[in-house]
């Protein structure tokens, strides 16, 4: 079937690489129609993890060229553009939009101190069901007291704080505005207004105009002239505001609703529900919100909340609250769809670890897949940069117990894989509790899909079946399904359901074996990690 208009394009903006693709209006990516450069976070010695944002914009700019160019007429004009990018990333920018700080990102460790602090000054407890982030380095309460400190120069020069995907539009379109997806990876997003958290902004050496406005799935149409000669194609293209990497994939899998529980390993990896207002623990409410808002549209007719920059503010509200589980986040899909979860910074950036570490460049799926659980009798607590979910211990540190002569280095890896699926053991456990009568778990991530070996291990570990996605690119789907929804292609991303893969069914005396070596590995995490937390 050829590729039907009216066209979308997307640019998935990642901590490893940068993609642009072209898709139809049936959410089809179009064959040879996309781009793909890798780049690298760098790290620094004293537990930073950073970027440069000019180096990411050039390497955006290149993805569009390539992707534009490989589709010649087939794809001209462009409709729309939607982008999802790494959330819980900041620079600093002058008031001409110069990036005058490197871009910190989520993995970036420092600021564990600030991090105490703030746990002395605020009920913690509060806070959280409050903006849906505990204290953290990743969030930018702790990274802009830690700036203020540590970087007093660079920090004097900001006049304005952004996400990349801010400083992306800013620089493109000369609008800066924020989405509610991207505004609530920040730990500042208030839950129930929508808008900037006043008690916690009111303790940052930041004020609030330094933040960008707060806007809906709103559309600009606005390229600055050198970009619009540059990409005729899109000279009229209605550009979406940059969502959350999360987000964008929890649509593109098909987990819209809390029947769907997404798990995503890539170079970290995360477990996901979508809760839409009034559904928690209710699983038909939002899959009927979405099947009874109607038929399939007639082809983008009707445009939704189209304004040209500066974006206007979100309309006041007070939107009615659950209990987040402790040690969870809530983050948003949009204004009416929150995502409850939890991430570890570890992932496939783990295994790549250990392979290098180990000169290990053969393929070893097989191998790995014919290891017994837990046969190699290692104990991994895998916190190469700090932990997340769910105790949040920007401290925490990795460590391998139980090696012996005999360890080889493919049982490190495996034991590695099955590591990161007992922290996701844990999230999982706490999700339940808000989606109790989720029937599915899809799964998606480079990591998984390369590897169905890995896939197989959580299954067991979970004790669940795990449906593997058979989208290949379930964040860039995510954000093109966005975009088609907000333009009125669709009415209902059920409309266009996502491919699904193999079904990985869990072994009960695996699931068995597993639970032991879970235990073993908290009581390893509580002798570690928590009693030194504990003694300071």
């Amino acid at each position: 079937m050829s590729a039907q208009p009216p066209f979308v394009l997307t640019l998935d903006i990642g901590s490893s690489s940068i993609r642009a693709m072209l898709f139809d209006s049936n959410a089809r990516a179009i064959p040879d129609a996309s781009a793909h450069i890798p780049h690298e976070f760098r790290a620094t010695p004293d537990g930073g993890v950073q970027a440069d944002a000019d180096e990411l914009f050039s390497i955006c700019l290149r993805a569009i060229d390539d992707a534009l160019a490989r589709t010649g007429d087939r794809v001209n004009p462009v409709a729309a553009v939607a982008s999802a990018c790494f959330a819980m990333s900041i620079v600093g920018v002058d008031a001409a939009g110069n990036a005058v700080t490197p871009i910190y990102t989520y993995a970036d460790a420092r600021g564990a101190r600030e991090v105490a602090e703030l746990r002395a000054r605020f009920d913690e407890h509060a806070s959280h069901q409050r903006v849906g982030a505990l204290f953290h380095t990743s969030y930018l309460p702790a990274r802009m007291l830690w700036l203020a400190r540590e970087r007093a120069e660079e920090f004097s020069r900001a006049k304005y704080w952004l996400s990349f995907g801010e400083y992306l539009y800013w620089r493109l379109l000369g609008t800066r505005a924020v989405s509610h997806s991207l505004a609530s990876w920040t730990g500042l997003l208030n839950r129930a207004t929508l808008d900037w958290d006043e008690e916690l902004i009111a303790a940052l050496p930041i004020e609030r105009g330094q933040l960008s406005v707060i806007s809906d799935q709103s559309l600009v149409n606005s390229l600055r002239p050198e970009f619009a000669a540059r990409w005729r194609a899109l000279q009229n293209a209605k550009w979406f505001l940059t969502v959350g990497d999360g987000a964008a994939a929890n649509i593109g899998s098909g987990c819209f609703d809390s029947s769907r529980i997404a798990v995503t390993i890539g170079t970290s990896s995360a477990m996901r529900v979508a809760i839409r207002a009034g559904e928690q623990g209710s699983r038909g409410a939002g899959e009927r919100t979405e099947k009874q808002a109607g038929e399939r549209g007639s082809g983008g007719a009707r445009e939704k909340n189209v304004t040209s920059a500066p974006l206007p503010p979100s309309t006041p509200a007070r939107l009615e609250q659950f209990k987040i589980p402790n040690g969870l986040w809530s983050y948003r899909i949009d204004r009416d769809i929150e995502l409850i979860g939890g991430a570890l910074n570890e992932g496939g950036n783990l295994i790549a670890w250990m392979k290098k570490i180990f000169a290990v460049d053969a393929d070893i799926e097989d191998e790995i897949a014919a290891m017994p659980p837990d046969a190699h009798g290692l104990t991994i607590l895998p916190f190469l940069t700090g932990e997340r979910a769910p105790n949040w211990n920007a401290d925490a540190r990795a460590a391998i117990v139980g090696l012996a002569q005999s360890t080889r280095p493919i049982e490190i890896i495996r034991a590695g894989m099955e590591a990161v699926a007992y922290r996701l053991g844990i999230v999982y456990d706490l999700l339940r509790g808000i989606a109790p009568d989720a029937s599915e778990i899809i799964a998606s991530g480079g990591a998984l899909q390369n590897s169905p070996a890995w896939t197989q291990i959580a299954a067991d570990v979970l004790g669940a079946p795990v449906i593997a996605s058979a989208e290949p690119e379930a964040t860039s789907r995510g954000a093109a399904l966005l975009a088609l929804k907000a333009i009125g292609v669709i009415q209902s991303f059920a409309e266009l359901p996502a491919a699904q893969g193999a079904r990985f069914e869990p072994d009960a005396e695996r699931h068995r074996v597993y639970a032991v070596a879970r235990e073993r590995q908290s009581e390893l995490y509580d002798a570690l990690i928590k009693e030194r937390a504990n003694a300071h």
